[in-house]
């Protein structure tokens, strides 16, 4: 899995954005809700499931990964920024509350990460977001976050 190589600059300290720069062909996967602005160039496609092709690319796994985000709260749908242009491009996106953005290397974090629901923002395209559940009982119940979390998997940048 070679996920697209993107570059971003994360702006404001409190109410915090982060503005991905594409090169052409390049693209970003978002979560919906989470998109502020686009230059004129950047293509906007509504996707089923995040579009790593994760489990298969056939109906099925396709269905078993959107299954898997709606366990997770998430919508069935994601949607892909695309520079479709020449010229280098920006796309914004933003927490729909207060917060910081943090950007995660995905490969410099051994390809792989779990976050508490909701806590995905964006990721360059080829990064899968799917669910790892909670084993522990004690944890699940008593930690506050419950028993099905977000796995954000692959090689390239996440932002949560």
């Amino acid at each position: 899995m070679n996920a697209h190589e993107i570059d971003y600059r994360i702006i404001g300290s409190e109410m915090q954005c982060v503005e991905v720069h594409l090169d052409q062909g390049e693209s970003v996967i978002a979560e919906a809700g989470s998109f502020m602005m686009m230059d004129p160039d950047i293509r906007m496609e509504t996707i089923f499931g995040d579009g790593s092709n994760q489990g298969g690319g056939g109906l099925m796994g396709k269905l078993m990964g959107a299954g898997k985000r709606l366990l997770t709260g998430e919508g069935l749908f994601m949607t892909v920024f695309t520079n479709a242009g020449y010229n280098r491009q920006a796309v914004t996106f933003a927490s729909p509350y207060p917060g910081k953005i943090v950007p995660l290397d995905l490969q410099m974090l051994g390809g792989k990460i779990i976050c508490q629901k909701d806590a995905f923002l964006c990721a360059a395209k080829g990064v899968s977001v799917g669910i790892e559940f909670q084993r522990k009982l004690g944890t699940g119940f008593f930690g506050g976050e419950g028993f099905i979390m977000q796995k954000i998997e692959g090689d390239g940048l996440a932002f949560v």
